[in-house]
């Protein structure tokens, strides 16, 4: 019984590799990336007897995309945006598409031309995918304008193009749409602020003036054909940019009081420049108040002895993330002083011009009296 089992397994090897003789092997289904070089196998197995006097490979119009006769580089013809690709085996034929488009999707053939049994084929089919990719997270100062690009690379499979805005509370509202042969639309409470490219590859949607409440994430999403929805997020902060003003007052005799306050989003960061003078009554003490409209109010007060304020500039140095570098702004108590003895000194002048006019005046009158 054993004797005869090991016969029937042996004679069922044998006729499965008689039926893989002479068969031509590919991937049945591959997915390509757009705009990237992708390679296409096909692998024939021989019969006893046979050798392989060429190969083609027909492209999804069943054209002619590249022939060779193997082992003969110069015999290698075809499309331009086609190679042959290096291969494992002799009886493996490989070809790279240079750049994957979208009307390279579909069923190649490759065909082996073998003597004296004639034509063995095989067929594998590609599908181009793309992704979804977007600029990065934007920043942008309220007042000004900012654009979100989102960028697919296959438009001729794009039906429609949607964008959704989720804010910080997590609430999402659709924002705007395009779809082929219509117009862009923007939903009624973005209407006036917002814009959309008519564009199914590369999507933009421009904010203009960008307002706080328009803080958020966005999120672009291309509805295809065949690929279903594809979507990528771009989150948008938004800054108010900081004016800070300072201003002082005796808080008692000998004492001056000065404060510097800055309203923005985020909160700004206020420093105290002394010009290395130690004469301040302690360091600066700075409080934050939240504002209705989502902006913050830093005031940082610094107490310092009045005579300070005759011999030094104090200045108020204001840093925040949407500015190149800090803002400085004066006390003014040195252009104060040099201000005022500026004025005393042309007030005194004109009036001795004006005492001398009136004694010439003076003198003229006698002298036409005489």
């Amino acid at each position: 019984m054993m004797i005869q089992a090991s016969c029937l397994q042996l004679c069922t090897l044998l006729l499965m590799a008689g039926r893989l003789q002479g068969r031509v092997t590919a991937p049945q289904h591959l997915v390509a990336p757009v705009e990237k070089p992708f390679t296409l196998t096909c692998s024939l197995s021989k019969e006893r007897g046979e050798s392989l006097r060429e190969v083609r490979w027909l492209d999804v119009q069943n054209q002619t995309l590249l022939t060779y006769k193997p082992g003969n580089r110069e015999t290698v013809s075809g499309q331009q945006h086609v190679e042959l690709a290096p291969s494992s085996t002799k009886d493996t034929s490989a070809i790279t598409i240079r750049r994957v488009g979208f009307r390279d999707e579909g069923c190649y053939t490759c065909i082996f031309d073998l003597h004296p049994t004639g034509l063995k084929q095989g067929s594998t089919c590609l599908t181009v995918t793309s992704q979804v990719t977007v600029d990065g997270n934007k920043t942008a100062v309220s007042g000004k304008k900012v654009s979100l690009l989102c960028s697919y690379g296959l438009p001729e499979k794009v039906r429609q193009i949607m964008w959704r805005r989720i804010s910080a509370q997590g609430e999402s509202t659709d924002v705007a749409s395009f779809a082929k042969r219509s117009d862009p639309m923007i939903e009624p409470p973005y209407q006036g602020r917002f814009w959309l490219t008519p564009s199914l590859s590369d999507s933009q949607l421009t904010i203009h003036p960008v307002a706080i409440q328009d803080e958020g994430c966005y999120t672009c999403m291309y509805e295809t054909h065949s690929d279903g929805l594809k979507t990528s997020t771009i989150c948008l902060s938004t800054y108010v940019l900081p004016k800070p003003q300072v201003s002082y007052k005796t808080a008692s005799p000998g004492v001056i009081e000065a404060n510097c306050t800055s309203v923005s989003r985020p909160p700004a960061e206020i420093v105290w420049n002394v010009e290395r003078d130690n004469r301040t009554m302690g360091p600066p003490v700075t409080k934050q108040l939240s504002q209705d409209d989502g902006t913050t109010l830093v005031i940082s007060t610094l107490t310092v002895q009045s005579g300070l304020l005759k011999d030094v500039s104090v200045k108020c140095l204001v840093h925040h993330k949407g500015l190149e570098s800090p803002i400085a702004v004066s006390m003014n108590t040195k252009i104060g002083t040099a201000l005022t003895i500026l004025i005393s000194v042309t007030t005194v002048a004109a009036l001795l011009v004006l005492s001398l006019c009136f004694c010439l005046w003076k003198c003229f009158l006698r002298k036409e009296a005489d």
